[in-house]
């Protein structure tokens, strides 16, 4: 029963009726890799034993 519900939920996102459909997706993948190289400045700045 669980596993079902989960297929449909799945479905509903994957074809965008969801709640998040009006999200666009080059932006969330844009603030994804900023977000990632803001991090990995971060690190890099930690990192002082080169």
């Amino acid at each position: 029963m669980i596993l079902s519900s989960a297929v449909v939920a799945a479905t509903t996102l994957a074809e965008g009726d969801g709640p998040n459909s009006s999200l666009n997706p080059y932006m969330v993948g844009g603030l994804v890799l900023a977000a990632l190289l803001v991090l990995l400045f971060i690190t890099m700045l930690l990192n002082r034993d080169r």
